[in-house]
């Protein structure tokens, strides 16, 4: 039998099961490819005293990926919530002593409950060392505007100018995710010379936890898979749309996005894709 690509994500676990590492496996095992996991902390809020991130120690870090590059390989690395600066110090040393070419990074910040998902004294140490070693970066809008120090970024031509100016920091294309955006949902990815934008018909829901996780899990997925960049967006762009458009909820909280409904229906909606330039 034809084995399948491998892909490990390195991101916080959430025991919800909606996002992180859980999202991550379960998007991975959708689109077939072997999902391995690097656990860098359980967010799970006490019910005593409401401490919500549980950050792992540097040694569980490297335990966790040495097994998985020893044992499996690796094919494509997601990374996801890295939560500190000394976690993505360790983070980056450990991608450089591999031959792995492909890393896909999800700069995550802040959790859809507003839950506190990376250090302040991280953004820096994110950016200067992490982002120039990615090969995608897949920041939403408001972690667009994070990394470029609280810029407004409202629109569409807002993030256009983001992705440019992203960039610039490094990674090979930029993905700006206009999930916030009034009217349909676009994306807008950039390469240094090629603009591309991805539109899709927003859904009313907010049953959303796990969909930037997702979206970068599967792009990943496709890349690993043998897809280019701008293919692989508009495959992982199909997937998470109908993801979210399945999505439910249990409780009064913000409910996931269902995945594995996608294994019997049918993905409901078309992609837009324009090049600008």
């Amino acid at each position: 039998m034809d084995k399948p690509s491998r892909v490990i994500t390195i991101a916080g676990s959430s025991s919800g099961g909606s996002a992180g590492i859980q999202a991550d496996l379960k998007t991975f095992q959708e689109l077939d490819v072997y999902g391995m996991s690097v656990v860098t902390a359980i967010v799970a809020r006490h019910p005593h005293t409401n401490q919500n991130v549980h950050p792992q120690t540097l040694e569980a870090i490297e335990a966790q990926f040495a097994t998985a590059s020893r044992q499996i390989g690796i094919d494509c690395i997601k990374i996801g919530m890295l939560f500190s600066k000394d976690v993505i110090h360790k983070v980056v040393s450990l991608i450089k002593n591999t031959t792995v070419s492909t890393i896909v990074v999800d700069p995550v910040m802040v959790g859809k409950l507003d839950s506190k998902l990376l250090e302040d004294d991280a953004i820096d140490e994110l950016k200067t060392k992490l982002l120039p070693m990615s090969t995608i970066i897949t920041p939403n809008m408001p972690e667009a505007s994070f990394l470029l120090d609280g810029r407004s970024i409202k629109s569409v031509d807002d993030m256009i100018q983001a992705a440019i100016d992203l960039h610039e920091l490094g990674p090979s294309y930029v993905l700006v995710k206009g999930g916030r955006l009034d009217g349909p949902a676009i994306d807008v990815l950039y390469d240094g010379e090629n603009l591309t934008t991805f539109e899709a018909p927003r859904i009313q829901t907010d049953n959303t936890s796990g969909a930037g996780c997702t979206y970068s899990a599967a792009i990943a997925a496709e890349v690993a898979k043998g897809k280019s960049i701008v293919d692989a967006v508009y495959h992982a762009k199909k997937f998470v749309t109908a993801s979210i458009a399945y999505g439910f909820s249990y409780t009064e909280m913000v409910g996931p996005t269902y995945l594995a409904a996608l294994r019997n229906k049918k993905m409901p909606y078309k992609i837009k894709i324009n090049t600008i330039f």
